[in-house]
């Protein structure tokens, strides 16, 4: 297949044609000109329709129909068994749009009173008018009708059909077309748009350019790009293939917007911090580390902003925000990638409990500005992100899940270990205080937290940066929430005394004498800077990463990063 692709480009240049030309005009994207002439229905809208089924056709799971009324057709999904061609029928389903055709999903056989499909293909196909179009897109579909050509191109916002007809483009234009074009091609179509009997807006095309040849086939068109290795390896090729692929990122896109726009609009400076930092701090996490030649010192790849953001309080900015990536040196798993973006902020003068309630906002807007809706559906199950959110302290947590109080988990060190053994926590035996209850806490509590869940007043001895509680001094003002068994967001008053500042960054370092990989070092600007003054300050991070997983029912990391980190293949 490759070769023949290659002979055509080699006989196009030996033509003195281009495949491969500079520019083609545009008059908009191909999703502009579906959202000028067509208005989605309302999610969940029903309908009862009535017409005679002019084809019934298998698909996967069930039929679909073409149901026509007055020469006026639209097409209904269903399940429903031995449906003959030319036999009249009314459905009831949901209006939905599939491959851009107004249809009616789920349906099922109906006794109701029909509404008119004429008047409801009118509610939302609006005539086009022959209005003329140029556009540009990747063939993705095409079939030869002996003197007509139909076939589909597509871009990142959307799919159109186009018609090429011998006696419009000239004999030929159209010899051109079956000689030369293949799938995969890029092309660019100028025409005039009209409507199918299906209702399917299509370009009647009266020329058209390639504009670069395609010299491999696309992924097999009906089941899409399977092979995660190649989706994730070769992402174009999923961005190809699959529409969920380029739904994810664009909801990605539009996500990250709305959380500027949230920010922005409530006071917030959005700020950039080093990447490349002299100290790794901020987080406990092992750091990637490089060497600067010119400076001859070694440099680390920021696991965390915090710091910084932290110092940017201090020279009195009130409200800071960064959205970006960091980087740290751990497993690869579902809800891990070394590269990660988060949001991280801070607000001067409140307290973790201010980030409670902002917190609730946050994805209040968030998910109403994108879905809709306060309801969503994560791995079959509905959460529901309706403010107040369930809390629950930390401690409270563990004693109901392990039978043990507070006490014994911060003061019976070999009781611990022996509960991490008897739990078969990995590698338990080298792990230190604070990390044995970090992995039994994970192990035990977080597998039933699936609705959105503050978990609160984490041990003082796993928070290095947060304040020490007002009630309790084992304890400190930090929060976490958890959605669907994972973690979301992390969130502190912070520490802004910056003696005990100097003596809980000592603990990091006595953690990590003691083989705690992930423990913090000193940083001893940061204290210098706590030492000017820090007013109070509550600080929160968001991992945008795992938000989108839960916006898009995706159940790993690596399908709503566009390049995820895989192991050489």
């Amino acid at each position: 297949m490759e070769e023949i692709r290659l002979r055509k480009l080699e006989d196009l240049k030996s033509k003195g044609i281009n495949p491969y030309p500079y520019k083609f005009e545009i008059t908009s994207f191909i999703g502009d000109v579906r959202k000028k002439f067509e208005k989605d229905p309302p999610r969940g809208v029903k309908v009862v329709v009535r017409g005679k089924a002019k084809r019934v056709s298998r698909t996967e799971d069930g039929y679909m129909v073409r149901l026509s009324e007055d020469n006026v057709e639209i097409l209904v999904y269903t399940k429903e068994e031995n449906l003959k061609p030319g036999e009249e029928y009314t459905f009831e389903g949901t209006l939905d749009r599939v491959e851009g055709k107004l249809s009616v999903v789920d349906a099922v056989l109906s006794d109701k009173t029909p509404q008119s499909i004429v008047q409801i293909k009118a509610q939302y196909d609006f005539d086009p008018n022959r209005e003329k179009v140029s556009l540009g897109g990747r063939l993705v579909a095409l079939r030869t009708m002996g003197k007509a050509i139909f076939g589909h191109i597509q871009d990142l916002t959307g799919k159109i059909q186009i018609y090429l007809k011998k006696d419009i483009v000239g004999e030929e234009k159209f010899s051109f077309f079956n000689d030369y074009i293949d799938l995969g091609d890029i092309i660019g179509v100028k025409g005039e748009l009209f409507r199918t009997n299906t209702g399917e807006l299509t370009v009647e095309v009266h020329d058209f350019e390639l504009l670069s040849k395609c010299l491999h086939p696309l992924p097999e068109k009906w089941h899409g790009l399977k092979d995660v290795e190649v989706r994730y390896r070769q992402r174009y090729l999923d961005l190809i293939a699959n529409p969920e692929a380029r739904r994810t990122f664009l909801l990605r896109s539009k996500l990250i917007s709305e959380i500027r726009r949230f920010f922005d609009e409530r006071g917030f400076v959005e700020v950039e911090t080093p990447i490349l930092q002299t100290v790794a701090s901020g987080a406990n996490a092992k750091p990637f580390i490089t060497y600067h030649n010119y400076l001859e010192m070694n440099l680390y790849l920021r696991i965390a902003p915090e710091l910084y953001l932290k110092r940017l309080i201090v020279g009195g900015f009130p409200r800071v925000y960064e959205i970006g990536k960091n980087f740290r040196n751990e497993g690869v798993d579902r809800t891990h990638n070394p590269e990660f973006t988060m949001i991280e902020f801070y607000a001067a003068y409140w307290d973790y409990n201010d980030l409670i309630k902002f917190t609730e906002e946050f994805f209040t807007h968030i998910l109403q500005r994108t879905l809709g809706t306060l309801k969503i559906r994560y791995q079959g199950t509905e959460l529901d992100f309706t403010p107040p959110f369930r809390k629950v302290r930390y401690f409270d947590l563990l004693k109901e899940k392990t039978g043990k109080d507070k006490d014994f988990f911060l003061k019976d060190f070999e009781g611990v270990r022996n509960l991490a053994r008897e739990l078969e926590i990995a590698h338990y035996e080298k792990l230190t205080h604070p990390k044995l209850i970090d992995k039994i806490f994970e192990k035990v509590a977080e597998e039933d937290l699936v609705q959105p869940t503050f978990v609160i007043d984490f041990p003082k001895i796993l928070s290095p940066l947060a304040k020490t509680h007002r009630e309790d001094p084992d304890l400190v003002e930090r929060f976490e929430l958890i959605v669907a068994t994972y973690e979301v967001a992390n969130a502190y008053t912070e520490l802004n005394d910056p003696a005990d500042q100097r003596e809980r960054f000592l603990e990091q370092i006595k953690e990590k004498e003691m083989g705690d990989e992930e423990a913090m070092d000193m940083d001893e600007d940061f204290i210098r800077a706590l030492e000017y003054g820090m007013p109070p300050t509550a600080g929160e991070g968001i991992g945008i990463d795992r938000l989108v997983m839960l916006l898009t029912d995706t159940d790993t990391i690596r399908d709503v990063i566009l390049f995820p980190h895989l192991r050489p293949g």
